[in-house]
């Protein structure tokens, strides 16, 4: 199978976007860890795949797959390289598009100077659609990682995340507490792992730990997550810029109910053509 390819990033966080809408693409699990592998593919943290709406009303259909094969239900950063991708490839002319995944309908616009907003959706603490066993929706919760006890914001912006609050994203257990969060039985999907130090009430640092990709330079729907955690928490207003390790996003949210708005750069790395 040929495929044609674009290689992306936002903030670092990078992506092979694929058109489904002009080519066939029946991608294995084996296949995607193959282009996502850093030595013997193109290497990603993600797989985008672009296909064609399955419903009135609706632009374009939006997958994502995690290095490890595993398809996830949304990811931030790739649905503004999504927007950015289909404009570049002649698919749409839109500004705005209306964008169907896994967890609903996202509507990304591309912006006149170049960064893209992407509407999120309505953050859920409700556990059960966390999904995050617990008998109570506190906005702060105890979760036991080996040791220790660390206090995390359940929250699903689409898929899951457990944000807690650190003195120092430098110094942050990322690395150690990172794995055992992600797999740990009180979130039965697994779960992307937040580090979040609040600078001021407009501003914080953050490292995510993403689920089936490890620590990544950047993680869109983990900025939104943690943004909202701190707001829920009385910590940050809005808007809040939000410093990861590839560059900076801006996040806006007016509160329980309302939708979380994210804006920052796409960027085209190179496009190429592989046979797998």
């Amino acid at each position: 199978m040929n495929l044609k390819f674009s290689k992306m990033h936002g903030l670092g966080n990078d992506f092979v976007v694929i058109d489904g809408v002009r080519q066939s693409v029946n991608l294995s699990a084996a296949q995607v860890r193959a282009l996502a592998d850093r030595h013997f593919g193109v290497g990603c943290d993600q797989l985008l795949l672009v296909e064609p709406a399955s419903q009135p009303g609706v632009d374009f259909r939006y997958r994502i797959f995690n290095a490890d094969g595993g398809e996830v239900e949304q990811c931030g950063n790739g649905a503004r390289c999504f927007v950015r991708f289909v404009h570049d490839q002649g698919l749409t002319d839109k500004r705005a598009i209306r964008v169907e995944t896994q967890k609903g309908i996202i509507e990304p616009r591309l912006n006149d100077d170049g960064e893209v907003t992407v509407d999120m959706g309505v953050p859920v603490f409700e556990p059960d659609q966390v999904p995050f066993v617990s008998p109570s929706r506190e906005t702060v919760q105890p979760l036991q990682v080996g040791d220790e006890e660390v206090l995390i914001t359940a929250v699903s912006m689409g898929n899951p995340h457990a944000v807690q609050v650190v003195a120092d994203v430098d110094s942050a257990p990322v690395e150690r507490q990172g794995p055992i969060i992600e797999s740990h039985p009180r979130f039965p999907r697994r779960v992307n792992a937040g580090f979040m130090q609040v600078a001021d009430r407009h501003s914080i640092r953050l490292r995510v730990y993403e689920r089936g990709a490890g620590e990544t330079l950047a993680c869109g729907t983990g900025a939104c997550a943690a943004v909202v955690s701190g707001i829920a928490r009385g910590l940050l207003d809005s808007p809040v810029r939000v410093e990861t390790r590839g560059g900076f996003l801006t996040i806006a949210w007016g509160g329980e109910g309302t939708p979380v708005l994210m804006t920052g750069p796409a960027v085209t790395v190179f496009s190429g053509e592989i046979t797998l």
